[in-house]
């Protein structure tokens, strides 16, 4: 099994996600926009992104998370929003921890990620009482 080995992966992978996510079928143009990157920048990045199997391509062109892909996406999206929600919580802005959060998703341990779900938990818990 291939594994992710780069910050740029990481992101076109979530990029695809969060863009499949709002309902409309992903071409590489949709990615270049949405990252700023230039297309023949997309082109390579898929091109790794499915001879890892990550991806595959439809018969138009538009491109598809494969279970492994949905698998590595949805890993690099909690990491996403778990560092936003805490960033947040500790006072950041929105766009702060938006920004910095995704800075901070390519480097963090699956132990520190597991100690700041458990510290969300806490929180959502505290305020229920």
């Amino acid at each position: 099994m291939a594994t992710i080995t780069n910050e740029s992966e990481e992101m076109y992978l979530e990029t695809i996600y969060r863009l499949k996510s709002g309902g409309k079928d992903i071409r590489s143009i949709d990615i270049a926009k949405e990252m700023g990157y230039s297309k023949a920048s997309v082109s390579i990045g898929m091109k790794l992104l499915l001879n890892k199997g990550y991806i595959f391509y439809n018969d138009d062109k538009t491109i598809k998370l494969t279970e492994l892909g949905i698998k590595e996406a949805l890993k690099v999206y909690e990491r996403h929003i778990v560092l936003k929600q805490v960033l947040m919580s500790l006072g950041a802005s929105e766009s702060l921890a938006e920004d910095d959060g995704c800075k901070i998703e390519h480097v963090i341990s699956d132990d520190l990620l597991k100690i700041l779900k458990d510290y969300l938990s806490k929180m959502a818990l505290n305020k229920k009482k």
